[in-house]
């Protein structure tokens, strides 16, 4: 049964995000709210969480998972972003994008694309997915939290803690959470690619 948490939008209770942050540590898959909309969200090694995920969204191994980081510092460690790049990237995080770049060897093989070798990363602009990175110390392992067969997500923590009782450890939950998924910009040619049209304006990439 999956626990529901319940903190304040701009002032998050430290000893929520703590306890989230160590069930995550210890292999918890848990559902927390971004600037785009609900993610689902589990440690970077975390095989079991990874196939948690595949499942509860019936991904193929072409899907590229995102690692959410809380800085710039901390994504670089885990993309490779050349000086054009760098620039487009910087101007627009945080916020609701995610960009897809080529790994480094610190990015497990297992969340790589098959052919390109490459990984989404992003930086949200939203307080409680800042404190609860703050509180881990490294990127989440993230999908959104698109449910197969449905065009839109979820945006109520009640609704996804009654659908997901059995799937998720932890739903975290900071009232209103965006309705749109982010926009993905695969920089991975060197060239901007608008891979999907989400929440974030598309038309610095055009």
């Amino acid at each position: 049964m999956a626990k529901y948490f319940d903190v304040h939008p701009d002032n998050p209770q430290q000893r929520t995000i703590t306890q989230v942050a160590d069930s995550i540590r210890a292999g918890a898959l848990v559902v927390y709210p971004t600037d785009s909309c609900f993610a689902l969200g589990c440690q970077l090694g975390s095989r079991d969480g990874i196939d948690r995920i595949r499942s509860i969204r019936r991904l193929d191994d072409r899907h590229h998972f995102t690692l959410v980081c809380q800085n710039f510092a901390q994504l670089g460690q885990f993309v490779q972003v050349d000086n054009d790049v760098f620039r487009a990237v910087k101007a627009s995080t945080p916020g609701s994008y995610t960009f897809i770049l080529p790994a480094t060897r610190e990015v497990p093989r297992k969340l790589l694309h098959p052919k390109k070798k490459t990984v989404g990363v992003r930086i949200p602009d939203h307080t409680v997915a800042q404190a609860l990175l703050a509180e881990l110390g490294e990127p989440l392992l993230s999908s959104t939290l698109l449910l197969p067969d449905e065009d839109e997500p979820m945006t109520q923590g009640w609704e996804i803690k009654e659908r997901l009782e059995h799937s998720v450890d932890a739903v975290l939950d900071s009232g209103g959470c965006g309705t749109e998924p982010t926009t993905v910009i695969d920089f991975s040619s060197g060239e901007a690619e608008i891979v999907r049209k989400g929440a974030g304006d598309t038309s610095r990439f055009e």
